[in-house]
Order: structure tokens, then sequence, then C-alpha cells
């Protein structure tokens, strides 16, 4: 992991700008997205959140707060850079006055000790720093509460990171995000073709298959549009968890394309921060 410290642009690396016109034009909850968020949320369970406070850490548009309130949490707080974003997740959880939704960088959060809950979903393979706002997070959490990440995973994604990620790297991420979106309409099409013919025989693809078009475009949006995009083995996922100082570290294969990661923070972690 790089030590460097996070300044000036470095703040924004993950794209908060670009994820945010994301959320601003696939800003609707959709029925799916709950059984997504508990993929990604594994081992956690439905009553795991009830009565539990969290943060969640680039929050978006608000969906992955908006289910855990359904399962009974008490409330929380859910954050991210981009207006946009936050604008979006404000009309997700009006219904949850108890769940604050603030303007706070990954690598900044200024929590310490306050949530049973602290999870990211999709956000810190897209940093710079990944290290640094896992740190954050783990301070944030209670003693004894829990820290949950889902990233990309290299297995299975190798024909990604070789062919398709490049192409990403030095193309799209350059683009102006309204010409990416223009132009995500022509890979989703090829994929929800090719889908339809019978390609990809892992668990993720079998997923994708059931979707509508316009979520399925939404995806491949996702995709194309950030400046960092890492896929990790598994072993560079329990590292970075355990470098945090989390016990109890239990990796889940999603989808059999991504990692869900949890740990426990013992009383002493983020004490030196």
């Amino acid at each position: 992991m790089d030590n460097r410290q996070p300044t000036g642009p470095s703040i924004a690396s993950g794209s908060p700008e670009r994820f945010g016109y994301e959320w601003s034009v696939y800003s609707g909850l959709r029925p799916e997205y709950e059984a997504q968020f508990r993929k990604w949320s594994t081992p956690l369970t439905p009553k795991d959140w009830a009565g539990r406070t969290f943060l969640d850490v680039g929050c978006g548009m608000g969906r992955n707060s908006y289910w855990p309130m359904t399962y009974g949490a008490a409330g929380g707080a859910a954050v991210d850079l981009d207006d946009r974003s936050l604008q979006a997740a404000r009309m997700t959880l009006g219904r949850y006055p108890t769940v604050a939704v603030d303007k706070r960088s990954a690598y900044d959060l200024g929590y310490k000790d306050r949530f049973d809950i602290v999870f990211s979903i999709g956000v810190i393979h897209h940093l710079e720093f990944p290290e640094r706002a896992l740190a954050e997070m783990v301070q944030a959490a209670k003693a004894g509460g829990r820290v949950l990440i889902w990233v990309y995973g290299l297995e299975n994604n190798r024909w990604i990171v070789s062919v398709l990620d490049p192409l990403r790297r030095a193309l799209f991420s350059q683009l102006p995000i309204g010409i990416v979106h223009h132009l995500s309409l022509y890979p989703a099409a090829i994929l929800w073709a090719a889908l339809r013919l019978g390609f990809g025989r892992i668990e993720y693809f079998q997923l994708i298959r059931r979707m509508e078009f316009s979520h399925l475009r939404s995806i491949v949006f996702d995709q194309l549009l950030p400046k960092i995009a890492n896929y990790w083995p598994r072993d560079t996922v329990l590292h970075l968890m355990q470098q945090a100082g989390l016990a109890d570290v239990r990796l889940t294969w999603v989808n059999e394309m991504s990692w869900s990661a949890i740990g426990r923070k013992l009383p002493d972690a983020g004490a030196s921060k």
C-alpha cells in the first residue's frame, strides 16, 4: 500500500464528481437493490442491523443505508463528497430522519468510537489511498463494532483487468462524463445480447441476465466512469483488513467476482490516531 498522504487532488481520487453524475441519472430505488445489498454485506443478516447505528462511507444515492433502516436499524450517517450524490441520498432516505446525510471525505470522516457498524460498498477499491480510508472507518466504529467493505475481486476478473480496464483508463476515464454515459449504451447493448445468447456461466452473469436493460446499462456505465478501479485478490483484501487492526476478519466470495470482508474493532484499535 502507498504511504503517501492524500493531499489536493488525491482527496477526490475515486471520482466522486463522476459518480455524482451517475447517481443524478440513476437515482431510482429498485427492489432488486435489496438482494444486491444483502450479498454485498454478507455475512450480516437483517437481524444484525436491528437496533444498531451505522456509518455508510461513500453512500451514493443512499440505497445501502435504506435497507438497514427497513431492518430496524436505529439510524446513523451516510456520507459522500458530491452534492448530487448527497441530494439523491436525501431523497432516498427522506423517510428516515435518524440518518444524517453529510458531506465528508472518506479520508477525513471525523468520527471516533461512534457506530456499531461501519461499512463501504463499492468505494474502497476506487480510492488512491484505500488503507487510509479504512483506518478512518475503523476509528469511527465503536470498540467491538464491525467494519465491512465490499470490493472487486481479481479472481474471475483477469479478463477485465487485461483487456477492458486498460481501455477504461486510457479512454473512458478521460472523457467528459456525459459522453461516457452516452457511449455506455453500446457496450450495454452488446452485453445484453450476449447474455441472452448464453454468455457467462459464473454466478454474476446469471444475476445480471435477469436485469432490465436500464439497470444493466447503469452497471456498464458504473464500470466505465471511474479514474481508479482496483481488482484485488483475496490475500490483498485480507491484508488490508488485518493491517487496519481488525480482528476476526472473515471474507466471503460474492457472485464469484468480488469480496465482502468484515472484521471486529479491538478496544485499542485506532488509539494512536
